[in-house]
């Protein structure tokens, strides 16, 4: 992911080796980093992700493909019975198509905090439609020492005309690299609904980056999902066709 989950800009901030990793960054620029973390300018990869309920545990081999921030499409390679459900979001639309029934369905925006295919990761998650800089005001609520880690804290309040679901984010990440570290999520009362943590940071796809992603909701701290990136490639050249109703359908 995130996105799943999936999304800092790769293309802007990780693409440039002249940024030096103790580089002053402002709040926007460390959001964007965030937001944009697993992007270039185009993007190819697999990754595995893990849902773990109180009732079952089950594994999905997903391959996806972005271009640009607006252009993104997720496939499921594995299990034989879930192959071939897909994701697709071009500009502001996004279709899942399930192809035991052959049908493709548009999700109207009301669907955005509904769950992706049983996980603990949302639709907005995986297809990053809202951006945390642009639809929430934020300010760095703390910068210091924290379990002997210099980190930087950013709490996120939504804008009034935002169409969020979230009440407050706090984005944690590390003072030296601004890698994330922890991403708090709150209802709109202001109450703990999940947590999600990077971890396993190391080489992919010419850069460093986390290679695990973990998402446990409040409400069920027994269950997570977990997604761990195998393979990506950066930049890569992609056909505008690639993100089409009928790409989806493939």
């Amino acid at each position: 992911m995130a996105a799943l989950f999936l999304a800092v800009s790769i293309s802007v901030l990780f693409g440039r080796p002249e940024l030096s990793a103790a580089a002053e960054l402002t709040a926007r620029e460390i959001l964007d980093r965030v937001d944009d973390l697993y992007r270039g300018d185009s993007s190819h990869g697999r990754m595995t992700m893990i849902i773990k309920t109180e009732n079952w545990t089950r594994s999905l081999m997903i391959e996806f493909w972005s271009k640009g921030k607006e252009n993104s499409l997720m496939r499921i390679l594995e299990p034989i019975k879930e192959k071939g459900t897909a994701t697709l979001r071009s500009g502001n639309n996004i279709w899942n198509y399930l192809p035991k029934v052959n049908r493709t369905i548009k999700l109207p925006s009301s669907m955005m905090a509904s769950s992706w295919m049983g996980s603990h990761f949302t639709n907005d998650d995986l297809v990053k439609e809202s951006r945390m800089a642009d639809d929430y005001t934020f300010e760095i609520s703390f910068r210091g020492a924290r379990e002997n880690l210099e980190v930087v804290e950013l709490t996120c309040i939504p804008r009034p005309e935002a169409a969020v679901v979230w009440g407050k984010v706090v984005v944690t990440v590390k003072a030296a690299d601004f890698v994330p570290l922890k991403i708090i999520y709150f209802d709109e009362d202001l109450n703990l609904a999940r947590t999600m943590t990077f971890a396993d940071v190391g080489p992919i796809g010419g850069r460093e980056l986390p290679r695990s992603m973990n998402v446990v909701p409040a409400d069920k701290p027994g269950e997570s999902t977990t997604v761990q990136y195998h393979e990506m490639t950066f930049n890569p050249r992609l056909e505008d066709s690639l993100f089409s109703i009928r790409s989806l359908e493939r």
